[in-house]
């Protein structure tokens, strides 16, 4: 082996982070990417090298060892390309980077909680929980980065781990009619979501791909979980997500079939 491989899987946030990384670095083709069908079991082969867990990326080194967890990988490559950096090199600059990044659990977990929920009782709460991850991000925003866009000067760090869960959320604007309202308590995210979605480093996906792949997780299945009456996954690799038509949005009165979803 000559250069590290990541193994990941499409559309999958956490993976986005490394190649938005490597495209800042202008680095992307000196790591190996490979894909993971997630429909299917794990093969042997990743699980020996993972030594059986099954969480995805990790990255194999040039020399054989494994690094597990997207933001220790998103490190390693920092560390191994030291040229053109992302992360902040000042200390209490890093430190600030560093306490937003923090921040990415709970607004991860607040969107994806949202998606695969299925009780409509529960949809306004969920609604005013992605609300307040929202104003606290513009809260943070604007004690360390009132004039923006980015934190710093240019799209870095906190860019590369939050731009993927950005651009996920399409789900929740196609899915649950949710849009930031246009108000002035987020007015600053606002304008950092923008500017982090147009960046030419974070293109890797697409508003269809991402609802398109994500049908099934809006329906309470993830990881490639099938759901009662459906034999294809719309995670599957076949067929392609641009030759299918767009899934039904009211994902609490109908469960499309694959048919449908053109599985």
């Amino acid at each position: 082996m000559t250069h590290p491989t990541i193994y990941h899987i499409p559309v999958c946030p956490f993976c986005q982070r490394l190649d938005i990384l490597l495209t800042l670095k202008s680095r992307r083709d000196e790591v190996d990417f490979q894909l993971i069908d997630i429909t299917h079991p794990r093969p042997d082969w990743l699980l020996h090298k993972t030594r059986g867990t099954t969480a995805l990326p990790i990255l194999e080194t040039a020399d054989g060892h494994i690094i597990k967890e997207s933001l220790v990988i998103l490190q390693y490559l920092e560390d191994i390309y030291p040229e053109r950096p992302v992360a902040q090199r000042d200390p209490w600059r890093h430190a600030v980077e560093n306490m937003l990044t923090r921040m990415d659990g709970e607004f991860f977990s607040q969107g994806y909680t949202w998606l695969m929920n299925q009780d409509p009782a529960l949809r306004e709460a969920l609604r005013e929980g992605m609300l307040k991850q929202y104003a606290q991000l513009n809260d943070f925003l604007l004690e360390h980065a009132p004039s923006g866009p980015f934190l710093f000067e240019d799209f870095g760090w906190a860019e590369t781990v939050f731009t993927p869960f950005f651009e996920r959320f399409w789900f929740l604007e196609y899915y649950e009619n949710f849009v930031l309202p246009d108000e002035p308590r987020y007015a600053r995210v606002r304008a950092w979501v923008e500017a982090c979605i147009g960046h030419p480093a974070a293109q890797q996906t697409t508003r269809e791909e991402v609802v398109k792949l994500y049908y099934d997780y809006s329906k309470g299945a993830g990881n490639g979980a099938l759901l009662p009456g459906r034999s294809k996954s719309s995670m599957a690799f076949e067929p392609d997500w641009r030759d299918r038509p767009w899934p039904p949005k009211n994902k609490y009165e109908h469960s499309a079939t694959d048919a449908e979803l053109g599985l």
